[in-house]
């Protein structure tokens, strides 16, 4: 079945896009809701009449949506969560926590705009922002524990193993060092 949107469906299209899709879904759901119209002959002449007067208005709301765009560009969010041992989030980052930490930020961005997959471990994500037709951002998101230690144990023994390769003789004499110093410790806490 044939139809012209009258407003935008995140996953299907966009408002006067020409769409097909199957005839229960139409008619039992996008029509009566008034989020389309058959696409007739005649109904395909009015929109195509309709896009060309309003071609100043859309493309002053295309340049309105890049403006927009041009605010996340180069931006990175980072979102903290409390994380398992095993990096298991509690929880799942999804569309409505992005837009929570971008309006933190001072962006406000509708949350039905934002398409991203559920995000329920650590480590780095994709959302994508809809803002119109041909303006879309791709904006990365990176999930860390809430908790610092964790991360810290993890560099820990990345940063001695770097060192006792490159420096084998160096780290003897540092290690001798810190051994009495660790003894002075444990007496003055007595």
């Amino acid at each position: 079945m044939e139809l012209i949107l009258k407003e935008d469906i995140i996953g299907l299209g966009y408002k006067n896009d020409i769409v097909n899709v199957k005839s229960g879904y139409g008619r039992n759901y996008l029509i009566p809701q008034g989020k389309a119209v058959i696409a007739s002959p005649m109904a395909k002449k009015i929109l195509a009449e309709n896009l060309r007067q309003q071609a100043h208005k859309i493309e002053l709301q295309k340049a309105a949506a890049q403006k927009r765009a041009d605010q996340l560009e180069g931006l990175v969010l980072e979102i903290a969560m409390k994380v398992s041992a095993t990096g298991v989030t509690y929880g799942s980052v999804n569309a409505n926590v992005v837009a929570d930490e971008l309006k933190k930020r001072g962006i406000d961005i509708d949350r039905k705009i934002i398409t991203m997959r559920d995000a329920k471990h650590v480590g780095e994500f994709e959302a994508t922002v809809h803002f119109y037709k041909d303006v879309e951002v791709k904006l990365p998101i990176v999930v860390v524990a809430e908790n610092a230690p964790a991360p810290a144990v993890e560099e820990a023994p990345a940063a001695e193993e770097a060192p006792a390769v490159e420096e084998v003789p160096v780290e003897a004499p540092v290690a001798e060092e810190e051994a009495p110093a660790a003894e002075e410790e444990t007496p003055a806490a007595e």
